[in-house]
């Protein structure tokens, strides 16, 4: 009996098409062709297996072997419960045995022969046994507790420091790292300032060969990103502890190479084969993180993000889902960008997007002064090492806050120019806030995107006000005043501003500010000298080219801490 009920199917298939045609009177004629003829021994054989089985099928149908589904429209009406058949035991335990592998009970399509096709297109009954469904697997419980995301390492490459200390030391002093452009003659410019890092050393950090090679852009990410594993204690013996798999690298460029393609392009001038064979993988955005993740042997989550001047903090608020997640327990995160070159500089400068002030660089990024008159470019790369919270308590890191949670939305609105009513820029600060589960009160600090645009600052400081206004405690200021717009890099170069204001408890100031808007009020805005504060939660937003907003929220880190 075992070895018969597989077949028990295939019997109720035969048994019911020879039952539907009699019922219908569509039972198909046989022909003198081959095809009639086989067609006529068909029909032939279904009537015995009708009269053999017919009777007991419907008499028991718990014998059957299968279920079956009779596809022949009006034909099979009043047929009742003959086709009411479950699977016999038998029937489950012999699937993928040597009598019936599991080529028989797999999910492949049965294929329709032309006469079959033929009778369905004209309504004439046609019976298929269907396989029987295979159990479905059991779910996984997923744990409902959620892994917090805290910040253990900072790493940093800026015109005014290159480590987290001496650029935040040197923001609440008030020091500007804008001057002249020295890297080129950019003497027919009209713009000819930027934040320009002077003096730079991948010594110890970069291979020299890959630093012959590579664009700036990438020795300056690479750079950030070891200072911040050295700044979290990941030394080679932790490195070496650490399970590779979960360990992932996510460190963004709104521009990429541009130097090193730059230079392929001129190159292609004289002929191809004066080109750097690496000009392509050099110039892509992502290349710098792969880079990284091959030195480090990092196997988890490893990807760049390109957002323009959102892309630090879209490539942040990824890589911490993917630690919340269960993904990864380690992540480097962050942005670079090194467009301070004669095609990036005129490519801003015929957007009419840069300040034109070169008689005077310190003064020439004034965020919400009335006479700013645009943008500088900045440069450099900024990086945090984030991590899952008992995974950095295990390892004894020295923890410097905590990610709360971030959100990116969308103007839908102008290439270049935010929403004149800032709704984009108001739902992204709200989105933020519902996935942090941070209430508005409890913000007390905003870095603020502030690039020192005519339109961007104020929709910006009005969505602010919207937001947190009633908040008497608020205080809000502009990293960019004096590093000026580090581009893909400036959301996390903001984001260690942001986590040095929480450890040391002092706001930097906003230089410049000598003029301010009528409709900006100098209480919330931190103005020429560094502020006392005790933050509570602070939130950072970074706004691109394309209508992208981003805001990423930060908070001291607390044992228990339920936002």
């Amino acid at each position: 009996m075992a070895t018969v009920a597989p077949l028990c199917s295939w019997l109720i298939a035969a048994c019911v098409s020879r039952t539907v045609f009699e019922v219908s009177g569509n039972e198909p004629k046989a022909t003198s062709s081959p095809m009639g003829r086989r067609a006529k021994r068909r029909i032939g054989h279904s009537k015995q297996l009708s009269a053999s089985y017919s009777s007991l099928l419907c008499n028991n149908p718990a014998q059957g072997g299968g279920s079956l589904v009779a596809l022949c429209g009006s034909g099979l009406q009043g047929l009742g419960s003959c086709f009411s058949f479950e699977a016999c035991p038998e029937y489950n335990n012999l699937k993928g045995s040597q009598f019936f592998p599991d080529i028989f009970f797999g999910s492949r399509p049965i294929k329709v022969g032309r006469r079959q096709r033929k009778l369905t297109a004209t309504g004439k009954a046609m019976a298929v046994a269907v396989q029987p469904v295979k159990d479905a697997p059991e779910k996984t419980k997923i744990s409902t507790k959620q892994r917090r995301v805290v910040v253990t390492g900072m790493g940093v490459v800026t015109s005014l420091g290159h480590d987290p200390d001496s650029f935040y030391n040197n923001l609440l002093q008030g020091k500007s790292g804008i001057s002249e452009i020295e890297s080129f003659d950019c003497t027919d410019f009209p713009t000819r300032i930027a934040g320009e890092i002077k003096s730079f050393s991948t010594d110890g950090w970069v291979a020299p060969k890959l630093s012959k090679r590579m664009d700036k852009f990438m020795l300056y990410m690479l750079t950030a990103g070891k200072k911040a594993l050295a700044d979290g204690g990941m030394h080679e013996e932790v490195l070496r502890e650490l399970d590779k798999s979960k360990c992932g690298v996510l460190i963004g460029s709104a521009l990429g190479g541009m130097k090193v393609f730059n230079d392929a392009v001129e190159a292609l001038r004289i002929s191809y084969r004066k080109m750097n064979p690496f000009c392509v993988p050099f110039a892509t955005t992502n290349m710098g993180s792969a880079i990284l993740a091959m030195d480090l042997g990092w196997m988890g989550p490893n990807y760049s993000i390109s957002t323009a001047c959102a892309t630090s903090n879209f490539c942040l608020i990824s890589a911490a889902n993917h630690i919340i997640r269960g993904e990864a327990d380690v992540m480097l995160s962050g942005g670079s960008d090194a467009a301070i070159i004669p095609i990036g500089l005129g490519g801003f400068v015929a957007c009419r997007a840069l300040s034109e002030r070169n008689d005077d660089p310190t003064k020439a990024s004034r965020p919400w002064d009335a006479d700013r008159d645009g943008f500088v470019m900045g440069e450099g790369a900024g990086v945090l090492l984030l991590e899952e919270l008992e995974h950095a308590k295990t390892r004894g890191a020295k923890i410097y806050a905590e990610f709360l949670g971030g959100s990116s939305t969308s103007d839908a609105y102008h290439m270049t120019e935010p929403h004149p009513e800032g709704t984009g820029v108001l739902l992204c600060i709200e989105k933020a806030l519902r996935q942090a589960g941070v209430k508005r009160e409890s913000v007390n600090y905003v870095n603020a995107h502030a690039t020192s645009t005519k339109a961007g600052d104020l929709q910006e400081y009005k969505a602010l006000i919207r937001c947190f206004g009633e908040n008497p405690e608020l205080k809000v200021n502009s990293t960019k005043s004096m590093v000026g717009h580090l581009l893909g890099a400036s959301g996390a170069v903001e984001a260690v501003a942001t986590i040095q204001a929480i450890r040391t408890g002092w706001v930097h100031p906003t230089i410049n500010l000598e003029n301010p808007e009528k409709d900006v009020d100098l209480n919330v805005i931190v103005g020429p000298k560094k502020e006392r504060l005790d933050i509570k939660v602070a939130l950072s937003n970074s706004f691109g080219f394309g209508g992208h907003n981003s805001s990423v929220i930060f908070a001291p880190y607390e044992e228990c801490n339920e936002n």
